[in-house]
């Protein structure tokens, strides 16, 4: 393509805002995985929303797709070009400002392309929580956030992306901005028109500022590592938990045997924690203030467990060292799969109360059709979210395997999934990876109307062709 192809936007950007040599935009077409290596003819830098919406107007001008792009953390290929579509990326990286805050609303408005960790330690300044916590939040953005409707660890109690979103600023694909930015809880005019943009993957506008909802800082914490039994009823103890701590859960987390072993060989020592014979909890409670008593809480419930003979031991965290060392375990799971030679990761949705039966059912049949597989599987199983797993065999190669498991077994595990109420997509999104899926289980139904919304926002395809349709 002739560089001067570009220089409309050059004069629209300035300087440091196309990106076009090689060298410069291969961070931008490689997706976060690996598994895709896109193309595009530049990346695009803007400074403004006002920018955005210029070249966005001057793409559809001179014929270039586009491709919004946040921190490039996503697993699904939601945020890389594809080869041939002739797609620009629109990096948000230098749209990245507090825009306010206000802590008697308890809100926060930020552009689209501030850091998660940043718009988290700016609202705790102000002594307030930003619930959303992601293994990526130091890199991601909360455009791509918003885009895939991210979950993370504290979903249980706070809920998705979407149920932090009270407003919303985007700009369509003819260049036009939507403005709805108001940090209202209720505001009943009618159909709420900026949640079409939250898990849209950038496929309906380029979302370049948020209004985000708030909570008293969470200062005080009980936290605790918990080996279980065998055949421990998972959903009977999430419950149970839920009911006997006043719903003070924040997190619930499963972590598998293999899991854990694959952290505890990655390090080449002991943990200092270990998992029992049905795997490992990590629970933690939380308050704003010190009168609630959490441990306390959390012991009594622990004691009942144990009674119950679904835990074999349990360790209370006696210092914030030491909570930070349980958390660090479970957020080094993907480094331990990546040392260990990779792995093909599912992410599946359950109901709570399917998720016994799904591990059974999944295992079974894995054993069965790819018995040289190991499994390692771990998650937010308190909302139902399970990172289930396949380990790389040694001396197969990483890329080729995850086709070969996605064009065969995890189909499989997709149907267990479904028939318990489930879904193949908990919170990473469709992107380019599971297209496919969402054409072969979604409901035609569903499908006609999301085409038709897009349609309707963008006649011409032009915002992030080939994500998700």
């Amino acid at each position: 393509m002739p560089e001067t192809d570009l220089d409309p936007f050059r004069e629209a950007l300035g300087h440091g805002g196309v990106l076009s040599e090689a060298g410069e935009t291969e961070p931008y077409v490689l997706d976060h995985r690996g598994l895709m290596r896109g193309e595009t003819p530049a990346v695009l830098r803007p400074r403004s929303v006002a920018e955005v919406q210029e070249v966005v107007r001057l793409a559809g001008r001179l014929g270039f797709g586009i491709v919004p792009q946040g921190g490039n953390t996503g697993y699904v290929g939601g945020a890389t070009p594809e080869p041939g579509r002739r797609q620009l990326v629109v990096s948000l990286e230098r749209l990245a400002s507090l825009r306010s805050i206000d802590p008697l609303n308890f809100t926060m408005e930020c552009d689209a392309g501030m850091i998660l960790a940043q718009a988290q330690a700016a609202a705790a300044e102000h002594g307030l929580l930003l619930p959303l916590s992601l293994g990526s939040e130091g890199s991601c953005r909360l455009g791509g956030n918003l885009g895939t409707n991210a979950g993370g660890l504290q979903v249980l109690r706070y809920g998705m992306a979407r149920d932090l979103v009270l407003g919303i600023e985007a700009v369509l694909a003819d260049g036009s901005l939507f403005g709805d930015m108001r940090s209202l809880r209720k505001n009943n005019v009618g159909t709420d028109v900026k949640q079409l943009f939250v898990g849209s993957e950038g496929t309906l506008g380029i979302v370049t500022g948020v209004v985000l909802k708030l909570w008293p800082s969470q200062d005080y914490r009980a936290t605790a590592w918990v080996s279980l039994a065998e055949g421990a009823p998972l959903p009977e103890i999430a419950a149970r938990l839920r009911r006997e701590t006043a719903d003070l859960v924040s997190t619930f987390e499963l972590i598998s045997g293999n899991s854990l072993a694959l952290v505890e060989r990655m390090r080449g020592g002991a943990l200092g924690v270990a998992a029992g014979s049905g795997g490992a909890l990590l629970i933690e409670l939380s308050a704003s203030i010190e009168r609630i008593p959490l441990e306390e809480l959390l012991l009594a419930c622990l004691e009942g467990l144990m009674e119950a003979g679904y835990v074999e031991d349990a360790v209370l965290a006696q210092s914030e060292s030491q909570r930070r060392a349980f958390w660090a375990i479970r957020e080094t799971i993907p480094e331990g799969e990546k040392a260990a030679g990779g792995s093909v990761k599912l992410d599946i949705a359950l109901p709570v109360s399917a998720l016994a039966t799904f591990l059974e059912r999944a295992g079974a049949e894995l054993a069965r059709k790819m018995p040289e597989v190991r499994l390692s599987f771990y998650g937010h199983v308190g909302d139902g979210n399970l990172h289930y797993n396949l380990l790389v065999p040694e001396g197969r190669e990483r890329v080729a395997f995850t086709h070969e498991v996605n064009e065969g077994v995890a189909h499989t595990v997709y149907e267990i999934a479904r028939d318990l109420g489930g879904s193949y997509s908990a919170e990473y999104g469709i992107g380019r990876f599971k297209r496919d899926l969402l054409e072969r289980y979604a409901d035609p139904t569903r499908l006609t109307l999301v085409g038709a919304i897009k349609r309707a926002l963008d006649p011409e395809g032009r915002l992030n062709a080939g994500a998700m349709l």
